[in-house]
C-alpha cells in the first residue's frame, strides 16, 4: 500500500558545477553536473510540492545566470509531464529561502506555503546587514523573500517553529535550523501512513545534494561528508544526515537528494523532450507510471 505518488522534477540544471559546491573540501577535483530540481506529491485527493525552483526574470534571471543556469523551463510546462497543473498544488513545503528553491511562488496561486519562522526572519536580518556581510546572500533573491512575506499578508502561508507531524496524513516536517541555512527543513513521508512507518521517503531540499553527502565514496567505509555550503553548523548538517537516515530505516537511498543526478541510476527515470529528467520515487495505489 502507498498513499502519495512521488516525483523529483528536473526544470533547468548546471552543466558543470565544481565538487567543492557538492561535496565540503572537494577542492580541485573537477566538476558534475547539478540539476535543478523540485518534488511533486500527489495522492489522498491532493497535490503537494517541496519547494518551487526559480522564476526566469528580474533577479532571479541574473542569479540563474549567474550561476550558470541551463534550460529552464516554467512549472506548467514540468507539471504537465506528471498531469498536473500548478493551480491544482494546494500545499507546497519550502525547504529553505535559496532562488532556486523559493523563487517562483508566484506560480502557484491557489497553494499554502510553509515555512520555518527562522528561515524568513534570519533573511530578514541577513538583508539589514552591512553590505560587507553580502556573501550570505550569495544565493538568495531579496525579492523572493519579500514575495513570501506577501504570502502571510494574503493568509496564505503557514510559518511556524520546529517539526509539524501528520502536516497532511502521513507528510511530517523536521526543523534542521543552523545547517545549510538558518531554518532550513526536510519533508518526511510515511507512504503507508503508520506512525512507526515501514515505508518512509525524506526529501532532504539542500541539507545533501548528493548521495555522496549521505554515504561518501567508499561503500566499504561509509561517511558522512557535508555540502559545500552552510551558513550554519557543518557539524549541525552531519547530525541531521544521521538523523534523516535513522528516519529512513538506515536506507541512505530513502534519503532523497534533489540536486543528485544519480537519481536516475537508483530509480525509474526518463528524459522528456525538453531534456529535462523526471524520477519516479515513490507510487500511490492506482496510480499510473510517468517514466514508462
Amino acid at each position: 500500500m502507498a498513499d502519495y505518488s512521488i516525483w523529483v522534477l528536473e526544470y533547468s540544471y548546471v552543466k558543470e558545477y565544481h565538487l567543492s559546491g557538492i561535496n565540503y573540501g572537494a577542492h580541485n577535483q573537477g566538476y558534475k553536473k547539478l540539476p535543478y530540481c523540485y518534488v511533486l506529491i500527489k495522492g489522498r485527493g491532493t497535490a503537494a510540492m517541496v519547494d518551487v525552483g526559480y522564476n526566469d526574470k528580474d533577479y532571479g534571471g541574473v542569479m540563474a545566470k549567474n550561476f550558470g543556469v541551463e534550460n529552464w523551463r516554467p512549472a506548467a510546462t514540468v507539471l504537465a509531464e506528471c498531469g498536473v497543473t500548478p493551480e491544482q498544488v494546494q500545499h507546497i513545503f519550502i525547504t529553505h529561502a535559496h532562488f532556486d528553491h523559493m523563487g517562483n511562488t508566484d506560480a502557484f496561486p491557489n497553494a499554502t506555503f510553509y515555512i520555518q519562522e527562522k528561515e524568513l526572519s534570519k533573511w530578514v536580518w541577513a538583508m539589514s546587514l552591512d553590505r560587507r556581510f553580502r556573501w550570505l546572500m550569495l544565493a538568495t533573491d531579496p525579492g523572493d523573500v519579500l514575495r513570501v512575506v506577501d504570502l502571510a499578508r494574503q493568509g496564505r502561508l503557514v510559518c511556524f517553529d520546529g517539526d509539524r507531524t501528520d502536516v497532511l496524513p502521513g507528510i511530517d516536517l523536521h526543523a534542521a535550523h543552523d545547517t545549510h541555512t538558518w531554518g532550513s527543513m526536510y519533508v518526511n513521508v510515511r507512504n503507508d501512513g503508520n506512525v512507526n512507518s515501514a515505508d518512509t521517503w525524506v526529501l532532504a531540499g539542500d541539507l545533501v545534494y548528493s548521495f555522496d553527502n549521505v554515504r561518501g565514496a567508499d561503500p566499504k567505509d561509509p561517511q558522512y561528508i557535508p555540502v559545500g555550503l552552510a551558513v550554519g553548523s557543518q557539524t549541525n548538517l552531519l547530525l541531521t544526515t544521521d538523523a534523516m537516515v535513522r528516519q529512513a530505516g538506515g536506507d541512505f537511498r530513502r534519503v532523497i537528494p534533489i540536486h543528485e543526478e544519480g537519481l536516475r541510476d537508483v530509480f525509474p527515470s526518463r528524459i522528456t523532450a525538453n531534456g529535462l529528467r523526471i524520477t519516479e520515487i515513490a507510487l500511490a495505489d492506482g496510480e499510473t507510471s510517468k517514466v514508462r
